[in-house]
């Protein structure tokens, strides 16, 4: 595969010092595929050593292969703080450096189950404080949501409604009814929900200080 140059590749990768794996590997790996290096940690692909008498278009593959295999290792260690780097320096291609990685810090199918649970758990007993703002209580929950879904278990926009529904302050009570009575919870998107109850709390908020203001 030719190789096609991307702005990426001057930007600095992400670093792993050893803490939210999973974060990183999400963030890494989408920075991989935007040099169009991914094909070297999925495959680890051998390179074919050179016929005698190469053609031009055989060096030219080849050095490209072999380019691409380095570059890819080197990004890699870039990405990883010196005491990560020390476990992996002996490894001898991107892709065992990968699979260390993952082997070392994701952990096994009960560890990972036991997190999401955990997760769900703190998910569905984060309540709204009557001091913070929809803007506040949502970011906590989508905090949660994102980290549940890097692990593989999807919460949807639904769920995270169905939450906010059941969970807000009374003062956002005439704003619920509302939306039960004119809208299909199941098939609402998180950011217009909550677009629209911030719009209609402002307003109430308004409301409340001109009301105020006349007595």
């Amino acid at each position: 595969m030719e190789s096609r140059p991307s702005n990426l590749s001057i930007l600095a990768p992400p670093v792993f010092d050893g803490e939210n794996y999973q974060a990183w590997v999400v963030k890494m790996q989408a920075y991989i595929e935007g040099c169009d290096y991914w094909e070297v940690v999925e495959e680890d692909y051998d390179v074919t050593p050179l016929p005698n008498n190469p053609t031009m278009n055989q060096i030219k593959m080849h050095n490209e292969r072999t380019t691409r295999k380095s570059k890819e290792k080197s990004y890699l260690y870039a990405s990883v703080s010196p005491a990560i780097f020390n476990r992996i320096m002996a490894f001898g291609s991107a892709k065992e450096i990968w699979d260390y990685l993952k082997a070392e810090y994701q952990g096994d199918e009960r560890i990972k189950s036991m997190k999401v649970l955990n997760l769900i758990r703190k998910f569905e007993r984060l309540q709204m404080k009557e001091s913070e703002s929809i803007k506040e209580y949502l970011d906590k929950l989508i905090y949660i949501a994102n980290k549940v879904r890097v692990l593989g278990t999807d919460l949807s926009d639904s769920r995270l409604v169905q939450k906010i529904l059941v969970f807000v302050p009374k003062k956002y009570e005439a704003t619920i009814t509302s939306f039960e009575n004119t809208k299909d919870l199941t098939q609402l998107r998180v950011v217009e929900f909550i677009s629209t109850l911030q719009t209609r709390a402002e307003e109430a908020n308004e409301a409340g200080r001109k009301h105020r203001k006349k007595h």
